[in-house]
């Protein structure tokens, strides 16, 4: 199937199959789509978490708006983004770069000098703001490759973050949770939203072309 047909078998779940499991090769390869995501100068800014244990997933349902969906989904993917910018998360990345490259450490000084210009001398939350975008061109590949796969989703921001930050204490390693994916099973017979028709809105009310 294409990718185009892929998007539109999927829709965001409402109820799982909680004795079904999602195979680990399947989510190895929806995390990996989400690994290979393109971020602001490649800094990949972010963490993703992949919740399994049951008791975890309880707790951190506390904080679900849809508390079912959470306990009942085989994994929970937690997409978390780098509190702020510093100059030793810049660093790292880019030795690993120039390390993979087998280039000089500081082959891109100049560019991240001009990085760090930028970022440091701005507010956490501004920079959190900026973080915190990178995350959702990785869900959205995660959701890609899980359609592929035939694997059921939900893409989640209902939720309290304080709740998960604090369950996963993000804080100590300098994240804050963004969104989550749920993956597992439908239950056909509570996943309501199922047979209903699928609505996308219409190409003309979307997309303008300046030709």
């Amino acid at each position: 199937m294409s990718l185009i047909e892929d998007l539109n078998w999927r829709h965001a779940v409402k109820a799982y199959d909680p004795s079904q499991k999602v195979s680990q090769e399947n989510i190895d390869k929806i995390v990996e789509a989400a690994r290979l995501a393109p971020t602001s100068s490649g800094l990949q800014p972010f963490k993703v978490l992949v919740i399994e244990n049951q008791e975890l997933k309880d707790r951190l349902s506390a904080g679900s708006l849809n508390p079912e969906c959470m306990r009942e989904a085989s994994h929970i993917i937690i997409f978390a983004a780098w509190d702020r910018y510093t100059a030793e998360r810049i660093d790292k990345v880019y030795d690993f770069t120039t390390d993979v490259r087998e280039l000089p450490r500081g082959r891109f000084g100049s560019y991240t000098d001009q990085l760090k210009a930028i970022y440091l001398q701005e507010e956490a939350d501004k920079n959190f703001a900026h973080t915190a975008r990178q995350t959702y061109i990785a869900l959205g590949l995660a959701l890609a490759q899980a359609a592929e796969l035939k694997v059921d989703t939900t893409p989640v921001e209902g939720f309290d973050n304080a709740v998960i930050d604090s369950v996963l204490e993000l804080e100590k390693h300098g994240l804050r949770s963004v969104s989550l994916m749920y993956v597992g099973v439908s239950d056909p017979s509570r996943d309501w939203i199922a047979p209903m028709k699928k609505v996308r809105i219409p190409r003309e009310e979307l997309v303008v072309e300046y030709k």
